[in-house]
């Protein structure tokens, strides 16, 4: 544990520090995101924080290699060496688009290059646990095309829930969180070297969102932009993949049971796949294009709810929180009934807190006068 802390705090000290430079490198170059109908903020604000993350995933990357226990992870493994390849490609897409504005289209075919450079090395779902069916093993071909679009789709993900001041850094944190604990659970108590690498990804994303929050939370002075959203979209993506479909599926149910290994990824990326999907859904319905931009995201409703921009992160933290903490949960207790009871009594406190504007506005009109 001791070392997975220093790469912890390496990661967010360095992320910290390089985050004022990676700022005033965007306002000097004018990679800023103006004001526009969807925005929440209300004045041009330097974006390129993607910088900052990067740099602290590699010098996270770099001290873990130094490590005793972690150096064995970068000579046994290919995620490390896989993983800092294709987050320089997706930093490289993504600053681009912070300073030019690419077309969706072009972004995505960057996010699928990248997808598929971590992917031709090794990163890649080699199997697939279905409840009532059993482990599914992927051919070669399935295996690339599934893992690609699962990256894809993630980073798409952390994309979309990147509008408010610190939401992102801080749902993709709690996530990388969640599975550190499941994996660092399956390599101490099941011994499972392969649940090594996921452990290092995970604790990486974790610090460089610890790290970069600080200076993005409201009111943020720099946003961590498409450079920093599709770096943690794709970390987070490679460290599931790497526990949920690397990880052998015998050893996964002798912990877990049928359902979890399955359950685990979109139960802790639940927010922004939810949000991802409900975008997709609704721009299709009216017509539009998936990607089209409007300003009917899960925060921006909570927002039309009432609550100030801090509350409504705040509230999205708390979402991810309880889906992530009811995963880990049934994974180490492993009593059901236990952690839905817990779950149940804080989602209807969760959803008091939601309508607590409305109820608030309900009460006022109620009364005399």
């Amino acid at each position: 544990m001791r070392e997975y802390l220093i790469t912890l705090l390496v990661a967010a000290s360095v992320t910290y520090l390089t985050t004022p430079v990676a700022r005033r490198f965007a306002m000097r170059i004018r990679a800023l995101t103006g004001v526009r109908d969807r925005d929440v903020h209300s004045i041009p604000t330097p974006r390129l924080g993607g910088l900052a993350m990067l740099l602290g995933v590699a010098a996270a990357m770099l001290v873990a290699s130094r490590l005793p226990t972690l150096e064995a992870v970068n000579q046994r493994f290919l995620e490390p060496r896989a993983l800092l390849l294709g987050s320089v490609i997706v930093f490289v897409i993504g600053a681009l688009d912070d300073r030019f504005g690419l077309d969706a289209v072009t972004k995505l075919a960057g996010q699928v290059f990248a997808a598929a450079v971590v992917v031709l090395q090794g990163v890649q779902l080699l199997w697939l646990p279905i409840p009532a069916y059993g482990t599914l093993i992927l051919g070669q071909d399935w295996s690339v095309i599934l893992t690609v679009t699962f990256i894809v789709v993630v980073i798409n993900a952390v994309n979309f829930v990147d509008g408010l001041d610190g939401l992102a850094a801080g749902i993709v944190g709690i996530a990388a969180l969640a599975f550190f604990a499941l994996s660092y659970q399956m390599s101490v108590e099941l011994r499972l070297s392969r649940a090594l690498p996921p452990l290092l990804l995970a604790i990486v994303v974790a610090g460089v969102c610890i790290g970069f929050l600080p200076h993005n939370f409201h009111p943020a002075r720099v946003f961590m932009g498409d450079s920093g959203s599709m770096l943690i979209g794709l970390l987070l993506a490679a460290s599931t993949v790497s526990l949920t479909g690397q990880v052998s599926p015998a050893d996964q149910y002798q912990q877990y049971g049928t359902f979890l290994p399955l359950l685990l990824p979109f139960a802790v990326l639940f927010v922004p796949l939810a949000d991802l999907l409900a975008a997709v859904v609704r721009r299709t319905r009216a017509g539009r294009v998936p990607w089209a931009p409007d300003k009917q995201h899960l925060h921006h409703r909570l927002l039309e709810l009432g609550h100030s921009q801090r509350r409504a992160v705040l509230i999205m933290y708390g979402w991810s929180a309880i889906c992530a903490a009811g995963v880990v949960g049934l994974a180490i207790t492993q009593a059901p009934l236990v952690v839905a009871a817990s779950a149940g009594a804080v989602v209807l406190l969760a959803l008091v807190v939601i309508a607590f504007p409305r109820l608030r506005v309900a009460s006022r009109t109620e009364r005399p006068g």
